[in-house]
């Protein structure tokens, strides 16, 4: 059985923890926190302190990064590639090129494999971009996601001074996706593709103006979209906002035939009720690769596009021949 370490314990390391526990192939070595010990909860697994992570290099095979992209894994994951193979979900997209050249110099230099931008998107809707442009050369691919709650943009509103809690809803726009099913294969800028919505629970005392100023300009984040921000009771987020349900689709429009009088439509959708379980889900498939990568000595960073699908089942290479293909 492989050896699991999930660093860092909120909604997404919870989501590993039950993920590698449906695994026939992987289990739980620990959780290492920032917070005390005995103040975690876990479904089982034993929690150690983040500061104590390097006494247990030798029996760790792969590390789940379970932290935030616009403050945590942007140093977390480096320095922890120049000691263990490890998985994230960065999912700044514009900073993702800047991301992995970092991992890729610590991963290359400590002989590890690091894998970074997993997730459903990152990660699957990546993959499914990938697929159909490569198909249909002749074609214009459209990624929308919503509604539904963005665990990485609600952390990044979080990070803000004088915020308590927050929930961040991305939208899209109905008039967009009409336009793109119709096969009308429309330019959009961002904003005419998705708003986001932000619920906000304050301090006491705190200058709301100001936060909601630096959410509506954060870079990366919410300065290209339209957002409205709404400031509510802890109660309120507790009672209206306590899920974390997300999805989207990517549709990719295409056209072939000698005068290209033949339209292709290729879609790839996710309903999901948890967006962490699901997230968790996909970094613990890859977990899986890069420990199968890693005995193969093929270190140094990678992203979805780079790791064969066989390697992300437990099943053999006959077993996926007999069932998938």
């Amino acid at each position: 059985m492989k050896k699991v370490a999930i660093y860092g314990y909120g909604n997404l390391g919870k989501g590993v923890e039950l993920a590698v526990n449906e695994t026939p192939d992987m289990e739980v070595f620990g959780v290492f926190s920032r917070r005390a010990p005995e103040t975690v909860k876990t479904y089982g697994a034993t929690v150690y302190k983040v500061d104590d992570i390097l006494k247990y290099k030798d029996e760790i095979d792969v590390v789940i990064i379970c932290g935030g992209s616009a403050k945590d894994l942007p140093t977390m994951t480096p320095q922890l590639a120049q000691h263990f193979n490890v998985v994230d979900s960065f999912d700044t997209h514009k900073n993702i090129s800047e991301h992995f050249e970092k991992v890729e110099k610590a991963a290359k230099k400590s002989k590890h494999t690091a894998l970074i931008s997993a997730g459903w998107d990152p990660g699957m809707f990546s993959l499914n971009r990938v697929f159909a442009t490569a198909i249909l050369p002749d074609s214009r691919d459209y990624t929308f996601w919503g509604k539904g709650v963005s665990q990485g943009h609600s952390d990044a509103v979080r990070k803000i001074e004088g915020v308590v809690d927050a929930r961040q809803y991305t939208v899209p726009i109905d008039e967009a996706i009409k336009r793109v099913r119709a096969n009308e294969m429309p330019e959009f800028t961002t904003r005419e593709k998705h708003k986001r919505v932000c619920y906000v629970v304050a301090e006491r005392g705190a200058d709301k103006q100001r936060i909601k100023d630096e959410i509506i300009s954060m870079p990366g984040y919410f300065a290209d979209y339209d957002t409205t921000v709404y400031f509510i009771s802890a109660n309120e987020m507790k009672n209206k906002h306590n899920k974390l349900p997300h999805g989207g689709f990517v549709i990719t429009t295409g056209k072939t035939g000698q005068n290209k009088e033949h339209n292709h439509i290729v879609e790839y959708s996710l309903k999901l009720d948890s967006n962490p379980e699901f997230t968790a889900s996909v970094l613990v498939a890859y977990a899986r690769a890069v420990i199968r990568n890693a005995e193969r000595k093929n270190f140094g960073c990678k992203t979805v596009l780079d790791i064969a699908p066989g390697d992300l089942s437990p099943l053999s290479p006959e077993e996926l021949r007999e069932r998938y293909v």
